[in-house]
């Protein structure tokens, strides 16, 4: 029974650490491209202009982030469950592989920041599919780019954090 709980407390955690991440992230992503909230992510998510910018990325962050914590954390925590011995090791193999679902998420949305800055100029998004009403396509286009690497990221984290799963299983620490 106490398994259980812990696995409950740790996807909470999952949760509240995919959607915290997705909050801050939109405040790094807005500040590089904020025609790809005011022109796409706003209308997408029913956000009120009233909200205002900032707030208004956040809440988008938080709305596409919080479910990440869920599908991410099932597999990884869900086999923690089963497989390490002791509810106290096991809730700190999962705040391990929650945290390093995070690392890896951060990780792959910086270098999906960065890949955009290297090759996103105004010459590139002529070719790419950008919403009427954008004033500046190369951010728009940078901050999808972002957006999209941490996806990976997160989807990549589900696999470190299994290996993290299974080495805290025979590491015994």
């Amino acid at each position: 029974m106490a398994k259980l709980a812990a696995l409950c407390g740790l996807l909470g955690l999952a949760i509240l650490a995919a959607g915290l991440f997705g909050a801050i992230h939109n405040q790094v992503s807005y500040s590089v491209g904020p025609d790809y909230f005011t022109a796409f992510k706003f209308r997408q998510f029913g956000i009120s202009p009233d909200l205002g910018d900032r707030a208004g990325a956040a809440l988008v962050g938080w709305r596409a982030s919080w479910w990440m914590g869920l599908v991410v954390g099932l597999v990884p925590l869900g086999a923690g469950a089963s497989l390490i011995p002791g509810t106290r090791r096991y809730l700190r193999a999962g705040v391990r592989a929650i945290g390093l679902v995070v690392l890896s998420t951060a990780v792959a949305s910086a270098i999906g920041l960065a890949f955009g800055v290297l090759t996103v100029d105004a010459v590139t998004v002529r070719q790419l599919p950008v919403p009427a009403g954008v004033t500046d396509p190369v951010g728009f286009i940078r901050a999808g780019v972002m957006h999209d690497a941490s996806y990976l990221g997160g989807l990549l984290g589900i696999v470190i954090a299994l290996v993290s799963i299974i080495r805290a299983r025979r590491n015994r620490s």
